[in-house]
């Protein structure tokens, strides 16, 4: 005989059994959907020097990016933080977008060999010698722990 609560407890199994299920599929169709993107970044790549002038992370509307990409770009896109890279490309001034992966190593005021597609940088290497990776930032509670070790050893 089965009790209310194991009524309850047997929806809950299965919604939960559908959920994951769901996600499954999902996830599958956005991994086809970027392996398709990525073939696509590498096909129309091209290595490019550049100086870099300045790199942050900014909305796509403060970026100065062409009103084109913001069309393109879904809604939930736009609102949220990119990194952007301003370089000196030739005699232009461009804004690009970069991978979140390598921004950290991109060298600000110096001459770079980048890999671009588009807009889209997806790699980069020192024109002179290899791009030195940037210093690992610690946190918060690292540096209290610093400051710890330093009062111990006086």
């Amino acid at each position: 005989m089965l009790r209310p609560w194991h009524i309850v407890m047997i929806v809950i199994l299965v919604i939960l059994v559908a959920a994951i299920v769901a996600l499954y599929i999902l996830g599958k169709k956005s991994q086809k959907k970027k392996e398709e993107q990525e073939a696509q970044i590498a096909a129309a790549a091209q290595t490019v020097s550049m100086l870099v002038i300045d790199k942050k992370h900014l909305k796509l509307k403060d970026a100065g990016l062409p009103a084109a990409i913001l069309e393109q770009t879904p809604k939930l896109l736009r609102r949220s933080k990119m990194p952007i890279v301003k370089a000196k490309v030739g005699p232009k001034i461009m804004t690009f977008i970069c991978e979140e992966s390598i921004f950290d190593s991109i060298p600000t005021k110096k001459e770079v060999k980048a890999v671009v597609s588009g807009l889209y940088i997806t790699k980069v290497r020192g024109l002179r010698g290899s791009v030195e990776a940037a210093p690992k930032k610690t946190g918060f509670w690292q540096k209290l722990k610093d400051i710890k070790k330093q009062q111990n050893m006086k």
